[in-house]
């Protein structure tokens, strides 16, 4: 019984190191970045949101295209010139992603990835140790399911 158990922890961790993209591969800001930085850097990769990461490695939020859009409208005198004069910080994130613990279960990911992007994940000491995007969420699922459909025949 003791062998299932570890067995199934280890596929759990696996499940979700095998998924994760590291730091040092996923494109991120500091809130103290301005919106100019958070724009040219989202255009530059293609990306519409953006993991925030304070100065001591911890996940605090992720920025959107959304909400940068919303500060340049809602905020009197602010155009696209002016945006260098905006720190992240200053800008509200009207959807808060939620990160995961790395020994999470992939099925809190499926339900975080329902609306999000991607998934931040932190250890134990909520330092951000890189993401799991919602593609590879949604294949992993659906090669999960596929199977167990194929045993059922």
């Amino acid at each position: 019984m003791l062998y299932i158990i570890i067995s199934e922890w280890s596929d759990v961790i696996l499940n979700i190191a095998f998924f994760l993209v590291a730091k040092s591969d996923v494109i991120y800001l500091s809130p103290k970045n301005t919106m100019r930085q958070a724009l040219e850097k989202m255009q530059y990769h293609g990306y519409t949101a953006v993991p925030l990461v304070d100065n001591k490695g911890r996940y605090v939020g992720t920025i959107n295209e959304g909400d940068l859009l919303w500060k340049l409208k809602n905020t009197p005198g602010l155009t696209f010139e002016n945006t260098d004069k905006v720190l992240l910080e200053d800008v509200p994130q009207r959807v808060k992603n939620v990160a995961v613990r790395i020994n999470a279960q992939m099925e809190d990911l499926l339900t975080l990835a329902s609306a999000q992007n991607f998934v931040p994940v932190v250890d134990d000491s909520d330092i951000f140790i890189g993401i799991i995007r919602r593609r590879e969420i949604i294949e992993y699922f659906a090669k999960k399911y596929i199977s167990n459909q194929n045993e059922m025949e």
